[in-house]
């Protein structure tokens, strides 16, 4: 079936509790001032070594003043919190607020473009509430913001998963770089995370046999009998050679890479010639205190002819309503038919 099912587990979206100090008053399309606005926000308080502990970050609150002509004031309704954030925070300056997405919706409003109500996606960060000028917020992947399409009865929270960055980092990562063709073999590492849940899904859509590594068996189980893998293998306990022998016993034709490290060495070994692997993320080093050492790669790139690439999802950011609409239209395809 071309339908996208398990939408909304991937991502880890979390509700966030907002406090709103004073009154407001909604005049139909405008929002009359309020006294005050006390926000919540987590700030990069300390960096990473090794995996993130709580004193790393600190909940403060702030005091946000009335908003002008132009300005609207979003409420956090849900944040996102992905791997990328790991290694991106080597370069954030202490005293930051947490970058990260959210889905936040209007609740008062001097710009009439977003009226009351609206929903929408962006990187705010982890904070309660934020006043931003639409009209003068840069264009750039991390100052877009996106009003989400009618939903029906979907979550919002989808926002930040499959027809958000999530959903186009799989659909853009694999489509465009993988170049799947019917009854390929495509391998996913880190199958049961937020983008290569997505990916798996997509390639059955397209065709495809899908082999996915995933780190327990519950979720090798979820793998198999909900999002439709032909194979799935806890990547802790099985042996990875024999496990692709079995799977693909003449090879894989694209790997969707969210690891790096053993795993991706194994499986590129296992590649056909003229291979295609999408990188997406290199998760098994991010908490790492000390370089990891791996296999040479050339041999294999060279000899097997492949095509090994990287990328980020801000390249197709002018594309991103191509990417949500597409994803869109497959997750009610599946709603409607359940």
């Amino acid at each position: 079936m071309s339908s996208i099912k398990h939408f909304l587990i991937p991502g880890r979206q979390g509700r966030i509790s907002c406090t709103v100090s004073g009154v407001i008053k909604c005049r139909g399309f405008h929002c009359s001032s309020v006294s005050y606005v006390q926000a919540k926000k987590y700030i990069f308080a300390r960096r990473f070594v090794g995996f993130p502990k709580l004193e790393d970050i600190q909940l403060v609150e702030e005091q946000l003043p009335e908003i002008k002509e132009g300005e609207i004031l979003c409420e956090a309704v849900y944040l996102s919190v992905d791997p990328y954030m790991r290694p991106y925070s080597e370069n954030w300056k202490l005293g930051c607020t947490m970058v990260g997405g959210q889905v936040a919706k209007v609740i008062q409003s001097k710009n009439e473009r977003f009226p009351l109500g609206t929903l929408l996606s962006a990187y705010f960060g982890w904070r309660t509430h934020t006043i931003v000028n639409p009209d003068t917020r840069t264009t750039d992947f991390m100052g877009k913001l996106t009003i989400l399409p009618d939903l029906g009865d979907l979550s919002p929270s989808i926002g930040l998963g499959a027809i958000g960055l999530t959903g186009n980092s799989a659909y853009f990562g694999f489509l465009e770089i993988c170049q799947p063709k019917p009854n390929d073999v495509v391998v996913v590492s880190g199958a049961a995370g937020a983008v290569g849940s997505i990916v798996g899904q997509i390639a059955k859509i397209k065709g495809c046999s899908v082999i996915g590594f995933a780190g327990t068996d519950d979720k090798v189980k979820w793998l198999v009998e909900d999002l439709g893998f032909d194979y799935a293998f806890n990547y802790k306990t099985a042996n990875l050679k024999q496990s692709l022998k079995e799977a693909a016993p003449d090879g894989v034709d694209c790997y969707f890479d969210n690891v790096g490290g053993k795993i991706s060495s194994i499986v590129r070994s296992h590649m056909k010639l003229y291979g295609r692997v999408s990188v997406c993320g290199a998760i098994s080093a991010y908490n790492a205190t000390s370089p990891t050492l791996a296999p040479s790669i050339e041999p294999i790139l060279v000899f097997k002819q492949l095509r090994m690439e990287g990328f980020l999802v801000q390249r197709w950011v002018d594309r991103h309503e191509e990417g949500a609409n597409q994803m869109l239209q497959w997750i009610k395809e599946v709603s409607c038919s359940d």
